[in-house]
């Protein structure tokens, strides 16, 4: 398979570069030149399969023309060592219910992004195991390759987890320091080992863009290998797609999936990109629905038809608060920038932090579901946007211990923290204060 940039001006790579570089030497985004159809016997048969088996199907229509098959279902199955249920959101009292939520949380570091961390750290390994070179990529001393990655929350611990050991790699994450939860911060501030964890004194697009300028700087490229493994890497993104015919296996297990509604909280819009991707292999969700926080960029764009960047608003649901969503260009690159084909299968939801709160108090009292803040936003979509005879399913993208500060004060709980998140907390906290000016993280990276 080869990849494309966005921006139509770097010249064509093989999946490896795309990998290895992360971001096109012309600022783009990679994208597939094609996006594999998945048969009809696939999607008759698929509730009958497990998650790894259909990841493993899903994983060879991406990846099966550039890693060997057998490579291919070890990464795919040392990824997915655990399970991701559909669980009814019932009102107390009622027997049925039109709204499922995915639980996307049962990973290493009780997020969504463990899949697309997990998967792209065995999959850079395998490339570096692999010993060859990459066309476009400077030959620079030493075979280390430094991942570069930027976080407004769970990006930063499923990645530091992902890549923890991992030989040949070192991780650098930058957070915006004072706007990540404690337990998101614990992390991957306590980890060591191969892992830098960067306190950079702005908002998320401040670390965002740290990161962007670095793969654009020469000499750096010159100094080290690059990479980054947010969700602007298509090893990071696009495993997420799992989730989504899993979603699918599901409910038609349960007959439910005729008329299936998919929402999806969106903050820099790789998992939402994802599902799109899936449905454009043949995936029959019906329709999907992005649903923000005060960040209302995509929401806006649906409306207008132009996209119109801000600074990001620092709201309760911070893995979310993205004031220039990445993945939008391959969202519009997917459907070439045609806004009727976008509207025709996407809507948008958009939720301030009153309204969040509310949400979780009210589903809570009626359903004795506790949502986190980022799933708030995704439930209240279906209960605003659903239609007669659709059955909703939203992503449930993190365990509410990790907010367990805030879902404890809005729902007067006391929120059991799980054994795995516990064991982080009790870590020392390692991390480098950082300005947000490009020149000071270029003075620290060159001198690593």
């Amino acid at each position: 398979m080869k990849y494309y940039s966005t921006n139509k001006k770097a010249p064509i790579a093989t999946l490896e570069k795309a990998v290895v570089k992360g971001l096109a030497e012309d600022k783009g985004l990679y994208m597939p030149e094609t996006i594999k159809k998945l048969p009809k016997e696939f999607f008759e048969n698929i509730d009958k399969m497990s998650f790894q088996d259909i990841a493993c199907a899903v994983a060879d229509a991406f990846f099966g023309e550039d890693v060997e098959k057998e490579a291919l279902r070890n990464i795919v199955c040392d990824t997915l060592s655990f399970d991701c249920p559909v669980v009814p959101v019932t009102p107390k009292g009622k027997d049925d219910t039109d709204i499922y939520t995915l639980e996307l949380f049962h990973g290493p570091t009780l997020a969504f992004k463990d899949v697309g961390a997990r998967f792209m750290a065995r999959l850079l390994q395998y490339f570096l195991r692999k010993g060859s070179k990459v066309q476009g990529v400077q030959e620079v001393q030493g075979s280390e390759v430094n991942v570069l990655v930027a976080t407004s929350g769970d990006t930063g611990s499923a990645v530091a987890n992902g890549f923890l050991g991992v030989e040949g790699i070192h991780v650098y994450v930058l957070y915006p320091k004072g706007k990540v939860s404690p337990i998101q911060e614990c992390q991957f501030t306590t980890l060591g080992k191969n892992i830098t964890a960067i306190e950079v004194d702005g908002v998320f697009d401040d670390c965002q863009a740290l990161v962007k300028a670095a793969f654009m700087d020469a000499d750096l490229n010159a100094h080290m290998k690059l990479t980054s493994a947010n969700s602007i890497n298509v090893a990071r993104f696009l495993p997420q797609a799992f989730y989504y015919f899993n979603a699918y296996a599901r409910m038609k297990a349960l007959g439910k999936a005729d008329n299936m509604v998919m929402c999806v909280p969106s903050g820099n819009f790789g998992n939402i990109c994802a599902a799109l991707f899936g449905h454009a292999m043949g995936l029959p969700i019906k329709r999907f629905i992005a649903a923000n926080n005060a960040n209302d960029i995509f929401y806006n764009y649906l409306q207008t038809g132009k996209y119109c960047p801000q600074p990001s608003k620092a709201t309760l649901a911070n893995a979310m608060d993205v004031g220039d969503p990445s993945n939008f260009a391959r969202i519009y690159d997917l459907y070439k920038g045609d806004h009727a084909a976008i509207t025709s299968l996407i809507s948008g939801a958009t939720y301030k932090d009153e309204q969040i709160r509310a949400t979780m108090q009210e589903c809570y009292e009626e359903t004795g579901y506790v949502l986190d803040p980022h799933g708030a936003c995704g439930y209240q979509a279906l209960k605003d946007l659903l239609k007669e005879g659709e059955t909703g399913v939203f992503c449930e993208t993190a365990h509410p211990a990790k907010f367990k500060e805030k879902v404890d004060d809005i729902l007067s709980t006391d929120i059991e923290i799980p054994a795995r998140l516990q064991a982080f907390m009790k870590g020392t906290k390692q991390s480098i204060p950082m300005s947000k000016e490009f020149s000071d993280f270029k003075d620290f990276l060159m001198k690593q």
